[in-house]
């Protein structure tokens, strides 16, 4: 409980410098009653797996995510913007965050997901806590403050629950789906 807690705070306060590093009112994003999710992943790395993936690549569908990687296993990798995967090292004591679908969505694209995966480097279990700030129960859509002449609408306002539903039935994982979500003048 001490940790989920712990966790609430810092998305609160993440979600807060997000949006006021956009010139977003924070206290207007509302993030303090959005669902979270844990999830505690397990990987029994094999000598047969090495070199094999433990996750395919992926975004996040939610707004943020927070991770607490393994310390003694590597094997995440984010893309960078050249589409080459990244090795992320394990750094003892600290957090890895990143950006979801939700985040680019309600940011008017300012903000961007992140693709990452986790391949099997070792014949070794390798542990991972995730921590996900999913999205509103109600419409995600960007601001009054991100939408504008210069910046017209990306993104057809959604709500989480049917985005993730899309993403599920089209299998659309790596970011993909949010071209689904394009207005007609985000096509132009």
């Amino acid at each position: 409980m001490r940790y989920a807690e712990a966790v609430h705070e810092l998305f609160m306060r993440i979600g807060k410098k997000l949006a006021e590093s956009l010139g977003v009112k924070s206290e207007s994003i509302g993030i303090e009653n959005w669902p979270c999710q844990f999830r505690i992943n397990k990987y029994n790395f094999t000598p047969q797996s090495v070199g094999s993936p433990g996750v395919q690549t992926h975004t996040d569908s939610g707004f943020l995510t927070i991770l607490q990687d393994d310390e003694g296993v590597g094997g995440l990798e984010v893309m960078n913007k050249s589409g080459e995967f990244i090795p992320v090292e394990p750094w003892p004591d600290t957090l890895l965050v990143n950006l979801g679908d939700m985040a680019t969505v309600w940011s008017n694209g300012r903000l961007r997901n992140v693709k990452h995966r986790v391949q099997c480097k070792e014949a070794k279990i390798r542990v991972s806590i995730a921590s996900f700030l999913l999205g509103p129960r109600e419409t995600v859509e960007p601001p009054p403050e991100l939408v504008d002449d210069d910046h017209p609408r990306w993104y057809v306002p959604t709500t989480y629950e049917d985005y993730r539903k899309m993403r599920f039935s089209t299998k659309l994982q790596a970011g993909e789906a949010l071209a689904l979500l394009h207005t007609p003048t985000f096509d132009k």
